[in-house]
């Protein structure tokens, strides 16, 4: 019987890019966000032979993948290791893949990332078998959204548990990277930190479950411009502070692209983002429970200096589960809990470097990200909410590209707050879908497809 899978999306709450590396990739650190949008990965399998020892998948004790937070997965080289481990293994050349879509952009051969996974899975688990994929797209292609590094990360958990197989955690996520950067952190799920190229995934505290307008313009933006776009940005950032050390242009840039101190500021940025998700001290913060008083969260000390695209600073009632597991009879502070994570999350700075090259290539961009956020033509977040004290109502916590997009995102404190956005994105001729954040626990739980 095949094995349907949701293979879910997700976004960049925040994005900033390192200097590049001697391999050509540029250094990253980003806070990913798994989302309820999803396409479905059906996978059938079966062995023509094998070496291995069948598993019960369901009965292994990793929890169906759920890490806990602060589980921390580097991806590292294994290449001799392989190659003993190729020693003794089945006739890999009787293995058959096939792939079908639903979608005509989507290739059915060895250049798609599920195909890779499955390919690679089946040599590292030593099993020949006949596998057939199919890829029901309800996700843009290339929007930004992960779409088909999900489908990777599906189509594995459809095939173990289509062979009663599972492999070992690290190499599962050595295998993700191998396929793509983004593909780890699907074999997470819900908030999940990203360094190097964005492979070496942490898996980050949940926020709760919160509203949110994914916007899918027709655009199409090209990764590795933006990328040289940035370098651009940043060697003329450098250039004009030389010539003029009092310039105010914002400082984004390095003066050296391969400096090997420039991933500093990347590390500083993790930390801090995780501080803010996680027990981290109050200075950076939070409030040991020992401080805590009825009138605070336990995120946020008071009103800190900020950038604050959402509006109000106001405080809210304290949640009693501060790691998003929801108790049924404090429903009414839930909410709470996610509006005051997210401003703690906005007053660190978090924001998408790609912005920065990407919105001059496309002020239509810019444009949507306004009416995500629900601020009026010609008027800034920050003037917007000063001349509205108090009142928030209508307006995103938090809006941004996700990846070097096209596809754009606003987070909500209301259903019906998101339904606005919604509508303002779509009278403007662009697609708008309401959906909401997944944390961890429910990723996981609703993974199988009835």
């Amino acid at each position: 019987m095949a094995t349907r899978v949701c293979s879910y999306s997700k976004i960049n709450l925040g994005l900033a890019i390192g200097p590049v590396r001697p391999d050509g990739f540029h250094e990253l650190a980003t806070l990913y966000q798994t989302l309820g949008l999803h396409d479905v990965v059906t996978v059938t399998a079966k062995p023509t032979s094998q070496r291995c020892t069948p598993v019960d998948p369901m009965s292994q004790n990793r929890d169906m993948g759920r890490p806990a937070p602060g589980s921390r997965f580097e991806v590292r080289g294994s290449r001799e290791d392989e190659k003993r481990a190729d020693a003794g293994r089945p006739d890999l050349a009787q293995s058959k893949i096939t792939l079908t879509t639903n979608h005509a952009q989507v290739p059915t051969d060895a250049r798609n990332t599920a195909w890779k996974m499955v390919e690679l899975a089946l040599k590292r688990a030593g099993v020949a078998a006949e596998v057939a994929i199919h890829i029901e797209k309800n996700l843009p292609v290339q929007g930004g959204l992960g779409a088909g590094s999900a489908n990777a990360a599906a189509a594995l958990i459809g095939l173990e548990h289509e062979l009663g197989i599972v492999l070992p955690e690290a190499e599962r996520m050595e295998l993700a990277a191998e396929v793509g950067s983004d593909v780890p952190l699907f074999l997470l799920g819900g908030a999940v930190m990203g360094m190097g190229r964005g492979e070496c995934v942490e898996a980050m505290p949940d926020l709760p479950a919160t509203w949110c307008v994914v916007a899918v313009p027709e655009v199409g933006v090209s990764t590795p411009q933006a990328f040289e776009d940035w370098d651009a940005l940043c060697a003329a950032n450098a250039a004009a502070t030389v010539v003029d050390p009092t310039s105010q242009k914002r400082d984004v840039g390095y003066p050296d692209l391969t400096s090997p101190s420039q991933p500093d500021r990347l590390e500083e940025l993790s930390h801090v983002y995780a501080t803010v998700l996680g027990d981290g001290p109050a200075d950076l913060g939070f409030i040991p429970e020992t401080e805590q008083t009825p009138d605070t969260s336990g995120i946020v000390r008071g009103r800190s200096p900020e950038r604050n695209q959402a509006g109000s600073g106001d405080e809210v009632p304290e949640c009693a589960d501060r790691h998003g597991e929801q108790n049924p009879e404090q429903c009414s502070t839930w909410n709470g809990l996610a509006e005051n994570t997210l401003l703690a999350l906005v007053r660190t700075g978090i924001e998408n470097d790609f912005e920065l090259v990407v919105f001059p290539q496309y002020p239509l961009l810019r444009e949507i990200k306004r009416l995500l956020m629900g601020t009026p033509a010609g008027v800034s977040s920050d003037a917007f909410s000063e001349a509205r004290p108090g009142d928030s109502s209508g307006t995103a916590y938090y809006a941004a590209l996700s990846g070097s997009g096209s596809a754009l995102f606003g987070l909500y404190r209301s259903e019906a707050d998101a339904r606005a956005a919604q509508q303002r994105v779509q009278a403007s001729g662009c697609m708008a879908i309401l959906t909401e954040t997944l944390p961890r626990q429910e990723y996981w739980r609703r993974m199988f497809a009835e």
